[in-house]
């Protein structure tokens, strides 16, 4: 039986993890940080959780990084890993892994969760400032190994 991974980090504290899937939330979700009440809390306090999990697209994405998971240690009998990255580490990709971690856990999968910064202190910001206020989604499916993008523009 495989296992999937789940982590969050803070982008830019070290290298990414190693996964198979990497999510990076900066610029996707509502950060809680912003809110002086919940800056002292993290994704594992219900209500930065919640304030997270209410952001528009943040089930969506739980939902279909746990479905691709799962497909593809299923086609490929491979354990698989799934990586969320925020700012801090504390926030946004710890509440997006917790999420991740109570569907593969409610399915039935075996699954195990870390959190590799939620106790660190504060990352320097680097949130992406999209442009024109369009939003930014950035998954890297080569597991931070560089791989050239697909070239859709043809």
């Amino acid at each position: 039986m495989t296992t999937i991974r789940v982590l969050s980090f803070a982008y830019g504290r070290a290298p990414a993890p190693t996964a198979d899937l990497t999510i990076d939330l900066r610029a996707l979700l509502r950060n809680p940080a912003a809110d002086p009440e919940l800056r002292p809390l993290t994704g594992l306090d219900q209500p930065v959780y919640d304030h997270v999990m209410n952001t528009p697209g943040a089930e969506w994405l739980a939902v279909h990084a746990v479905a691709t998971a799962r497909g593809l240690a299923r086609e490929t009998g491979a354990d698989v890993t799934i990586a969320w990255d925020c700012t801090s580490g504390q926030h946004r990709s710890v509440s997006l892994a917790r999420a991740s971690y109570d569907l593969l856990h409610a399915a039935g999968d075996r699954a195990t969760i870390t959190h590799l910064d939620v106790h660190e202190p504060p990352a320097p910001r680097t949130d992406p400032r999209p442009e024109d206020g369009d939003d930014l989604l950035m998954v890297d499916l080569d597991g931070g190994r560089g791989g050239p993008l697909p070239d859709h523009t043809r």
